[in-house]
C-alpha cells in the first residue's frame, strides 16, 4: 500500500528527526530474510534502543538532507533498513554486526559517523566501540591508576619496615 503525500512527509519528517541527533548510522540490504527474521531484529533494535526503519530510498534521501548522514544518499539503492544509533555511536553496529553474522542474508551496505562514510567492513571497528559506562569505567580506571600507585609507594617502606621486624621477630622464636 503506498503512502499519500502527508504520510510521505510523516515519514521524512520522522527519519529527519532521528536523523538529526544520531550518532551513527548503518544501512544494511535485507533482501532474503524472512518477517520472523525480521521481527527479532526489531526486537534486538529496540531493546538497545536503536532507531530501525524501513524507509523508500527516495525518502531516506530526502530525510538525511541536511544531516550527519547526507554522505549516505548516493548509496541508498536496494531494499534497505537503515538503524539509526541514537544513545551511543556503536550501539546500532553491534545490533546489526550480530544479526549479520547470525543471518547471511542481511548484508552491510553502509556505515556512517561523523560525518564521514566509512567501509561496510569497518562495522566491526563500530561495534567494539565502549558503551558511555564502558568508557566512563575505563577512564576512572585511568585516572585512578597513577593515585593508586603514588599510595603504594608511600606504604612500601612502612610495610617493608614491618616485613623485617616480622622476620627478626620469627628468627629469634627460631633460636
Amino acid at each position: 500500500m503506498s503512502l499519500n503525500l502527508d504520510g510521505k512527509k510523516a515519514v521524512v519528517a520522522e527519519v529527519a528527526e532521528v536523523a538529526s541527533t544520531a550518532y551513527a548510522a548503518i544501512a544494511a540490504e535485507y533482501r532474503g530474510l524472512s518477517v520472523s527474521d525480521m521481527t527479532a531484529l526489531r526486537v534486538k533494535a529496540r531493546e538497545e534502543n536503536v532507531y530501525l526503519r524501513v524507509v523508500r530510498n527516495t525518502l531516506a534521501r530526502r530525510a538525511v538532507e541536511g544531516t550527519d548522514f547526507e554522505c549516505m544518499q548516493e548509496g541508498l539503492t536496494g531494499p534497505l533498513v537503515l538503524g539509526f544509533s541514537v544513545e551511543d555511536p556503536g550501539s546500532a553496529a553491534r545490533v546489526m554486526n550480530d544479526f549479520a553474522k547470525e543471518n547471511d542474508k542481511l548484508e552491510i551496505k553502509m556505515v556512517s559517523i561523523g560525518g564521514k562514510l566509512l567501509p561496510a567492513s569497518d562495522i566491526s571497528k563500530l561495534a567494539k566501540m565502549p558503551t558511555k559506562d564502558q568508557a566512563i569505567g575505563i577512564l576512572m580506571g585511568t585516572m585512578l591508576a597513577p593515585i593508586e600507585k603514588f599510595v603504594r609507594t608511600l606504604v612500601a617502606p612502612t610495610s617493608k619496615l614491618v616485613r623485617t621486624v616480622a622476620a627478626v621477630r620469627d628468627s629469634k622464636e627460631a633460636a
